[in-house]
C-alpha cells in the first residue's frame, strides 16, 4: 500500500518524543567523563557501540531506516544529501592526486554513488556526474592538477552545490524548505567572506566563491573583503538581512557564537515551519534536522568532556533542539 504524509505525519509526531528534551541534555552534561556518556546514551536507547562515534553511527542509521521506512517521497531529503555529495568530490580529487586512500573519509547517504565519482575522477569523465556538478568538478579538477589550490578548487564545488540547493528549495514547493536553503546558502556566503577576508583575498577569488541569494549584497562584501577583516565586519554589522547585524554582533564575541547563532537560527526556523504543520513533508524534514541537532550537541558535550572543559562553558556552546 502506497504511503501517505497523513500516515507519515502521525508516526514522525509519536517518534519525536524520543528526540532528548532540555532537561536529558543536562543530565549528559552532568556526565563526569565521556564513559559515562556513553553508558547514558546506552542505558537511553540512543544507539549502540562503545564510544560516542559509534553509538552516533547507530542511531544515524537506524535514523534513516525509520524514514525510508515512512517517507512517501524520500527524494525529498536529496537536497541535504548533495552537501554529502560534495564532500564525497573532494574527498576522491584529493585523495586521487595525492594517491592516498580516501574510502574511509566517504559519507553516506549521497545522490552519487561512490563508483561513479571514482571513474569520473579518475578518468576526469565528469559527465558521468549529474549536471549541476558536472562543470565545477572539473574546474575544480583543472585548478587542483595545475595550481595546487585547493581553496579556490573547493570554492567552486561549493557554489555549484549552493546553486543546486537554491535550485531545489525553490522547485520543492515548500515555504519552508525555500527560506531554509537561502538562509543556509546567504550564511555560507558570509563565511566564505569572513575566512577569505581574514587571511587575505581577491575580488576574481570572491566572485568565483559566493553564489547570489535574495537579499545578499554581493558587490558590497566584495569590496569590503579584500580590504580585511575589520572592514568586512564594519560593514556587515549594519545589514538587517536574515539578522546578519545580531549574527555580526555574535562574531565579535567569538567565532564560536556567531557559528552558534547560525544553526540556531536554522533549528528555529525547523520548529516554526515543521513542528507546526499538518500536512506535507516538512515534519519528516523537521525530525531529521532536529536529529541532526541532537548529534552536534551530543559531540559538542563528548569534546567538552574529553578536554575536561568547564560544563558551563560546554553549556554555552550548545544548540538549540528539536525536541
Amino acid at each position: 500500500m502506497a504511503k501517505s504524509y497523513e500516515y507519515s505525519i502521525g508516526s514522525v509526531r509519536a517518534k519525536e518524543t524520543s528526540l532528548f528534551t532540555s532537561s536529558e541534555v543536562e543530565q549528559m552534561l552532568n556526565c563526569s567523563d565521556e564513559a559515562q556518556l556513553v553508558r547514558y546514551l546506552n542505558d537511553k536507547g540512543y544507539g549502540e557501540g562503545d564510544t560516542v562515534d559509534e553509538i552516533i553511527r547507530d542511531n544515524t542509521s537506524k535514523m534513516w531506516d525509520y524514514i525510508k521506512s515512512v517517507a512517501p517521497d524520500f527524494s525529498i531529503f536529496n537536497p541535504f544529501f548533495y552537501l554529502n555529495d560534495i564532500h564525497n568530490l573532494k574527498t576522491v580529487l584529493k585523495g586521487t592526486m595525492s594517491g592516498r586512500d580516501y574510502s574511509t573519509l566517504l559519507l553516506k547517504p549521497s545522490t552519487i554513488d561512490f563508483d561513479t565519482l571514482k571513474t569520473a575522477v579518475e578518468n576526469r569523465k565528469f559527465s558521468l556526474l549529474p549536471t549541476w556538478l558536472s562543470e565545477a568538478a572539473d574546474s575544480a579538477y583543472e585548478v587542483l592538477a595545475y595550481t595546487k589550490d585547493a581553496r579556490l578548487s573547493d570554492a567552486v564545488t561549493d557554489k555549484a552545490v549552493m546553486e543546486k540547493m537554491l535550485e531545489a528549495g525553490e522547485s520543492s514547493g515548500s515555504e519552508f524548505l525555500n527560506n531554509y536553503f537561502k538562509t543556509t546558502v546567504f550564511y555560507n556566503n558570509i563565511k566564505i567572506a569572513i575566512r577569505a577576508a581574514k587571511v587575505g583575498t581577491t575580488e576574481d577569488f570572491l566572485k568565483r566563491a559566493l553564489c547570489q541569494v535574495d537579499e545578499f549584497r554581493m558587490t558590497t562584501v566584495i569590496k569590503s573583503a579584500v580590504k580585511g577583516i575589520d572592514n568586512l565586519v564594519d560593514t556587515l554589522e549594519k545589514f538587517s538581512e536574515y539578522q546578519l547585524n545580531k549574527a555580526i554582533e555574535a562574531y565579535k564575541l567569538s567565532p564560536s557564537a556567531f557559528e552558534k547563532f547560525v544553526d540556531n537560527k536554522l533549528m528555529l526556523m525547523a520548529k516554526e515551519g515543521c513542528k507546526r504543520a499538518s500536512s506535507g513533508p516538512e515534519p519528516l524534514m523537521g525530525y531529521y534536522l532536529g536529529c541532526e541537532a541532537e548529534k552536534k550537541v551530543i559531540h559538542i558535550i563528548a569534546s567538552g568532556l574529553r578536554t575536561k572543559t568547564d560544563s558551563e562553558i560546554i553549556r554555552e556552546r550548545l544548540r538549540e533542539i528539536y525536541g
